[in-house]
């Protein structure tokens, strides 16, 4: 059973799978497109590494054999 909230409207999304929720995560189709406007205005980011800074590592150098 899923018990989630919509990301966008925050609606209640209750049912057995994500199959009953054809855009899940979103509640529907206006949900859906409302979030890719927001990606393709810019409203959401990836902010890049800055210059200068060392890429963060999973582990380190001397443990790897």
């Amino acid at each position: 059973m899923i018990n989630v909230r919509c990301p966008i409207c925050d609606r209640l999304m209750r049912g057995q799978d994500a199959a009953e929720w054809p855009q899940f995560p979103f509640c529907s189709d206006r949900c859906r497109l409302i979030d890719l406007g927001r990606w393709l205005g810019d409203a959401y980011r990836i902010t890049p590494e800055t210059e200068g800074e060392a890429p963060a590592t999973c582990c380190d150098e001397s443990e790897v054999p």
